[in-house]
């Protein structure tokens, strides 16, 4: 399991912001000050399930995996709720 803080940029990414799991790239570190982001700029790629690919925000609690040495690892996003972010379990 990766940490939400370890994800780096240029991350491929599988995340539920389209309401089904599509993947994406992650566009910034999801790092801020002593914490993390509640938002993360992903490149989006909606032509997996019929939408259109574009890059926006995401909220963090969105991601489910993250792509670590050719396997996909779930994402521990305990450091969310630590912070006080919503976190909703699927």
């Amino acid at each position: 399991m990766i940490k939400f803080s370890e994800l780096l940029k240029e991350d491929k990414i599988k995340h539920r912001h389209l309401g089904v799991e599509v993947s994406g790239v992650v566009k910034e570190s999801p790092k801020q000050g002593k914490g993390v982001r509640s938002t993360l700029l992903v490149d989006v790629k909606g032509t997996e399930v019929g939408m259109f690919d574009e890059i926006g925000s995401i909220y963090s609690h969105e991601v489910t995996k993250v792509l670590r040495d050719n396997k996909w690892q779930a994402v521990d996003l305990s450091e969310l709720k630590d912070q006080g972010y919503m976190v909703a379990s699927f």
